[in-house]
């Protein structure tokens, strides 16, 4: 009871937080930018925004088929697997090809695991890292190689879970906190025409969960990280941080306050750590009960 209770004040916390008028016009108009991990979430509805700023877009994901289907001629479908140094290499020249120029490249791939990390795969942890580390931190570096000196805008999904480790999400949140530190080193180092926007989304309702139990057969993940948010509120968050370049996007309020709220009674985060644990357990359960 004490549990229900709990999570119904948090979810009208939320709604409250949550809120907000996000219907004002696409100010960004003209440029020409590289959204990876684009068909499908966040990386999508974002996507969806920007290409309304008459902006032309190389959009780069494994798959491609829900970007081909908006049949935008100002959007360039491009397949590729991030993971490795050359395929991020050819992006580049692929951007150069079909848009001229990149004005703002959004480093949005990656992908997670959710799972008891019980036994030993280098291969495993090694694949993680290409795509939310390795893989990010190369953009950058190549990005910067690639204005020469013009002016330019990077943007990087991060996650909240770079600031907030989760039981069944090890891995996943080692590879953000990695790129939490990137960010934080690198903007006392970054070359002036360059700025950086990182994005910070919760538990976000795309296919995020699916891809977290890809390989686990008969596992499906019933319950999620509480909160979660639609891609589509993240998206006009992170387009609104993108036309102010800012440093930070936070797109929940809650998770902001919730922060606050775990430095100043740790109690309450050791709880939510454990309803989530909770949840961790329920989901290995359904193997042993195969």
């Amino acid at each position: 009871m004490k549990t229900e209770f709990l999570r119904g004040i948090l979810k009208q916390i939320c709604k409250v937080l949550s809120h907000r008028d996000m219907k004002e016009k696409i100010m960004i108009k003209g440029k020409n930018i590289v959204i990876t991990g684009a068909n499908s979430g966040i990386g999508l509805e974002t996507l969806k925004l920007l290409a309304q700023g008459g902006n032309k877009i190389l959009a780069v994901d494994l798959r491609i088929d829900r970007i081909e289907a908006l049949a935008l001629k100002n959007v360039f479908p491009m397949i590729c697997d991030v993971s490795t140094k050359e395929n991020v290499d050819s992006i580049f020249a692929a951007a150069t090809e079909k848009l001229g120029s990149i004005d703002i490249f959004f480093a949005n791939a990656g992908f997670p695991y959710y799972e008891t990390m019980d036994y030993v795969n280098w291969n495993r942890v090694e694949d993680i890292f290409k795509v939310n580390v390795f893989s990010p931190i190369y953009t950058y570096q190549k990005y910067v190689e690639y204005l020469g000196g013009k002016q330019g805008q990077m943007a990087i999904t991060v996650s909240a879970i770079g600031k907030l480790a989760m039981p069944g999400y090890t891995l996943y949140s080692a590879s953000k906190f990695a790129m939490q530190g990137f960010q934080q080193g690198l903007r006392y180092e970054m070359p002036k025409n360059v700025s950086l926007t990182c994005l910070y989304p919760i538990a976000t309702d795309t296919g995020f969960f699916k891809k977290a139990v890809e390989g686990q057969e008969g596992k499906v993940i019933r319950e999620r990280p509480f909160p979660v948010q639609k891609p589509q509120h993240v998206a006009k968050c992170m387009v609104r941080g993108l036309e102010h370049k800012r440093k930070f996007v936070n797109p929940s309020k809650l998770f902001t306050f919730a922060q606050f709220l775990f430095a100043i009674c740790p109690p309450i985060k050791w709880v939510y750590l454990k309803l989530e644990k909770n949840k961790l357990d329920r989901f290995e359960a359904q193997k042993a009960a195969k």
